[in-house]
């Protein structure tokens, strides 16, 4: 088992846990909505998908952040998952991410979506 995110404690009074899949998403939930230099000694982890939402909406910006999004996954969980499909929405004030992947250890195709209001 893996430590859940974010982190908490469980009805024993321990670190909670999570099974790989749901362990997974995490660690893409976080990629997702960390800000490049925000991760002390990772200056570069993150996505910058926030300031897609203090943009002007426009389809080249929604592209050029799925770009940089896809790019993110597949340096830094790329030994995790194989990412299968990815789309990045914007609505007024709302951020929408899907993606699809397959687990590399356990060959499970999972379908994910991420929604953040700013």
């Amino acid at each position: 088992m893996d430590i859940d995110f974010p982190f908490h404690v469980d009805g024993r009074g321990r670190s909670a846990d999570a099974d790989y899949a749901h362990h997974v998403r995490d660690m893409i939930e976080q990629l997702v909505f960390t800000h490049p230099g925000e991760r002390v000694n990772r200056p570069d982890f993150g996505s910058g998908l926030l300031q897609l939402v203090f943009a002007a909406n426009s389809p080249e910006l929604a592209a050029t952040v799925q770009f940089t999004l896809q790019a993110a996954l597949q340096r830094w969980l790329q030994d995790v998952i194989e990412l299968r499909a990815l789309e990045v929405t914007a609505d007024d004030a709302t951020v929408n991410v899907r993606v699809s992947y397959l687990l590399l250890r356990t060959r499970e195709d999972v379908e994910a979506t991420f929604i953040r209001s700013i």
